[in-house]
Order: C-alpha cells, then sequence, then structure tokens
C-alpha cells in the first residue's frame, strides 16, 4: 500500500473521532476567521475563535515536536505536501484551546516522548536522529503489537494521529490530495452501453432526446400531459 492509499485509509479512520468539531480550517487565520459567518458561524462563535486565535497554549518546543510527529505521520511526497505544509500544528494548537480536555493528554504524552528518548538516546525527542524518532514512534504507532509498559505513548500518538489526519483532511491540501470534488455539477451520459446490453435493456429514443441531451443541461425540463 503506497502513502495515498494508506492516508485514504487514515482519513475515513480519523474522521470519525469526532476531532473535527469547530477546529476547521476557517478558524485557523484571522480573515478566515472573520468570515466564518458566510458558513454558519455565529456573531458569538465568530468571537470566540478570535478569542482562541490570540491566545497561546504550546511552548515553541512543544510545537516543534508536534510539527515533527505531524510529519512522520503524514509526510510530503511527489503528490502532496506534508501535515506542517498543511498547517497541522497550528490546527493541533487550536483545537487544545477549543477543547481544554486534550490539553493533559496532549502535553503529557510530548514530556513522555521527551523522557522515553532521553532514557533511550540521551537526547529529548527533537534533538533525537530520525532514526531513533522512527524507532520510538513504531514502538508505539501499532497498538496490538505493543508493549504493556508503552500504554501511555500509545494512547498519545493515537490521539496525535487522529488530530494530524483531521488537520490534514480538513485543509486544502488534504482535500485536494483525496481529489475530493464535493457537490460539483457534471455530465451523465446515460447507463454505459455494455451495462444496458448485459441486461438486455436498452433506452427508449424519446427519453433519450429529452433526458440525455447534455446541451439542455440547465433548462427546465417540460413533460407532455
Amino acid at each position: 500500500m503506497d502513502r495515498r492509499d494508506s492516508l485514504k485509509a487514515l482519513a475515513i479512520g480519523s474522521l470519525s473521532v469526532g476531532t473535527l468539531l469547530s477546529g476547521c480550517e476557517g478558524a485557523k487565520d484571522e480573515k478566515a476567521a472573520s468570515n466564518n459567518e458566510k458558513y454558519g458561524r455565529t456573531p458569538e462563535e465568530t468571537e470566540r475563535d478570535q478569542k482562541l486565535l490570540q491566545e497561546k497554549f504550546f511552548t515553541e518546543a512543544e510545537l516543534g515536536m508536534i510539527a515533527i510527529l505531524a510529519d512522520i505521520i503524514i509526510p510530503a511526497d511527489a503528490h502532496s505536501g506534508s501535515a506542517t505544509d498543511a498547517k497541522v500544528p497550528e490546527f493541533i494548537e487550536f483545537i487544545a484551546k477549543d477543547q481544554p480536555r486534550l490539553q493533559t493528554p496532549l502535553r503529557g504524552g510530548l514530556k513522555w516522548l521527551d523522557v522515553q528518548s532521553l532514557k533511550r538516546y540521551g537526547n529529548t525527542f527533537a534533538k533525537s536522529t530520525a532514526g531513533e524518532r522512527i524507532q520510538l514512534v513504531e514502538d508505539i504507532a501499532y497498538p496490538e503489537k505493543a508493549a504493556p509498559d508503552m500504554g501511555q505513548g500509545v494512547a498519545f500518538f493515537s490521539l496525535m494521529r487522529n488530530l494530524t489526519a483531521s488537520g490534514f483532511f480538513t485543509s486544502r491540501m488534504g482535500i485536494e490530495d483525496l481529489g475530493y470534488k464535493g457537490n460539483t455539477p457534471n455530465s451523465w451520459d446515460g447507463v454505459p452501453e455494455e451495462v444496458l446490453a448485459q441486461y438486455g435493456l436498452e433506452y427508449d429514443e424519446k427519453l433519450l432526446a429529452q433526458c440525455l441531451k447534455n446541451e439542455d443541461r440547465g433548462r427546465i425540463m417540460t413533460w407532455e400531459s
């Protein structure tokens, strides 16, 4: 399975955990937040978003660790940018303020990573080598394979993975990576001839003339009584 297949599976599994909530793409910068009312944000919600955007929860060192982890989870490839390119750390910063119940698990998990890194490698997670980081992450990325004493790390990494996927796939970059087109109008040329033939069916010529004329798309249909 390549990166794009893995990401699609990750998105399907992660977007159902409820982490989308109010921490969406529209709340990541002032300009977007000021336009939120156009997308169902009330004045009170917009005011709250602005307040949260002005606050700071994570330290710069913590945000650096979050960026490293996010890019391990969703790295850049030839098709799309990485999690940090999609501003996932900023998303997680907003979510931590929007949902205070996540603050202790996130901050505690980052501390857990540093303690483990110091024990194993004599360096904090951010100062460890790329290979050392991956080795530690692999010990907590697969719950069914993790050692019993890795439970706190497993819970933290699962939370980080869900938040990273949610942040990435609600960004413009992530939506484009999935190829999601939304409610986009298109043209329909009817059931393919080979499918009709398979079931011994065919279109009525009058129906074809009325319903499958793409040049008349957009015109209001009139039906004979």
